[in-house]
């Protein structure tokens, strides 16, 4: 696979999967417009990216959220490169949340993990649809199976699944591919982010090895491989799919 030319636009990038992702492509000689709201933590990903290649990503320090943010993305990345090849739609969080939880809880990762990946994607569509590019969008696989605690969650994700495929059958006919990886548990700082420690955290990820076939917790360079190969010209035949990575996790039982 080779990206040389090619201008990819990942959310998310500060971390886990996102980093992951402008690593891969870097190192596949794509120009690179990395979006997050930790500046440092983004700035130190574009530096690894600049030593593999020698060429720096443009980053842009953003909330998908915020409309007016949403549309700098598009303007910087365009100012910048005069073109979008390829669309990453990684940015998202993960709040523990019921149906006793509170309602805020829901609506802002409904701000973050959909609204804000549905404008965005609107933005983009017309520099997509010049370069017949394509769109990787960042599900999870609790959008397929009830978990306990992450019902809020779990819908957002559901709801990507459906836009995924409605926006692929809509833009299939004009030359854009979109796709969706369905990650399970990625060995990020997932719970972490949900004020547990690092033992802690540490902890529950052994709690879900145990009930995986394979045993193992994907990492975020598994999910990278992936979404490079879904936005390479090695899958234009693939579009408004689904693919799981997750270890087998959806096969046994999640609420182990």
């Amino acid at each position: 696979m080779d990206f040389s030319n090619k201008v990819v636009l990942i959310t998310g990038a500060s971390g886990g999967i996102g980093a992951s992702c402008a690593l891969r492509f870097a190192a596949l000689n794509a120009n690179l417009s990395l979006v997050g709201r930790n500046v440092e933590n983004l700035n130190n990903v574009a530096g690894k990216c600049e030593e593999l290649k020698g060429n720096r990503p443009l980053t842009i320090k953003a909330d998908i959220s915020i409309d007016d943010d949403v549309q700098r993305i598009i303007v910087e990345t365009i100012d910048r490169y005069g073109k979008l090849d390829v669309l990453v739609n990684n940015a998202g969080f993960l709040i523990m949340s019921d149906i006793t939880g509170d309602i805020k809880n829901f609506d802002k990762m409904i701000a973050t993990n959909i609204r804000g990946t549905y404008l965005l994607t609107q933005k983009a569509v017309p520099h997509l649809l010049e370069t017949k590019g394509n769109i990787v969008n960042v599900s999870s696989v609790v959008s397929m199976m009830p978990i306990l605690r992450m019902m809020a969650y779990s819908m957002t994700k559901a709801a990507m699944d459906i836009f995924t495929k409605c926006t692929a059958l809509e833009l299939g006919p004009k030359g854009v591919r979109v796709n969706m990886v369905n990650p399970g548990p990625v060995n990020t700082n997932l719970f972490k982010a949900n004020s547990l420690s690092h033992e802690q955290n540490e902890l529950e990820l052994e709690k879900i090895t145990e009930v995986i076939p394979l045993k193992k917790i994907v990492e975020s360079d598994d999910v990278a491989k992936l979404i490079t190969f879904l936005a390479s010209e090695n899958a234009n035949c693939i579009t408004g799919a689904s693919h799981i990575i997750d270890c087998g996790l959806i096969l046994g039982n999640p609420n182990a």
